[in-house]
């Protein structure tokens, strides 16, 4: 991985932490990993290596540049809202089922037309290397 984009992540990151305000994320979403994620609890899903496991909030516009502010936290729940540049934005609750297993409610504004959706991200493990 380049220095350079270990550096945008480690931003990301600490833009999250000074908007928390010291709030905190469920565990689940702490440090990288491979996750399965599905819009359906039953089914199995796609395999995705996140360096960063909150990028899981912002499902619909993981590859834009978005603010997220935690509106609310518990050791289990969080509410967050987010704005991208280049328009876009969403809330989403996320609760943590187990400490692997997370589920997402997700809605707002995407290259504006309005989307919601429930997620299901299980992480399986470390990223594996290819």
């Amino acid at each position: 991985m380049k220095l350079l984009d270990r550096l945008i992540r480690l931003a990301a990151c600490a833009t999250l932490a000074v908007a928390a305000g010291g709030a905190n994320l469920p565990s689940a979403l702490v440090g990288p990993g491979e996750w399965e994620v599905s819009t359906s609890a039953a089914t199995s899903g796609d395999r995705i290596c996140l360096m960063d496991p909150t990028l899981l909030l912002q499902w619909e516009h993981r590859g834009k540049r978005c603010e997220r502010a935690i509106l609310s936290s518990s050791p289990e729940h969080a509410d967050v809202q987010y704005h991208c540049s280049g328009g876009g934005f969403g809330t989403s609750k996320v609760e943590e089922l187990t400490p692997r297993t997370v589920r997402i409610e997700s809605q707002g504004i995407s290259d504006g037309y309005p989307f919601a959706f429930v997620l299901h991200a299980r992480r399986v493990g470390p990223c594996q290397s290819h």
